[in-house]
């Protein structure tokens, strides 16, 4: 076992490194409660171990303002 405590992790990518057993690399960004990522870490993982959120946690999105024809001079 890698950690005392589970992790939240967002995937960035599995690696096609070949592995034996099932075993996955994965690259990804742990998360803090808050969501944000404070590490960077690669990760020897078996796929049917993983717990899957119900839902994903989003963070929101940067919109930039919508600009009005009337506001352009």
């Amino acid at each position: 076992m890698q950690f005392l405590r589970p992790i939240f992790v967002h995937v960035i990518r599995v690696l096609d490194w070949p592995m034996d057993g099932g075993w996955l690399w994965i690259d990804g960004y742990e998360l803090a409660t808050n969501g944000d990522a404070v590490a960077r870490r690669s990760l020897f993982v078996m796929p049917a171990a993983l717990i899957w959120p119900n839902t994903p946690a989003r963070r929101p999105v940067f919109q930039p303002p919508a600009f009005s024809s009337s506001a352009v001079r």
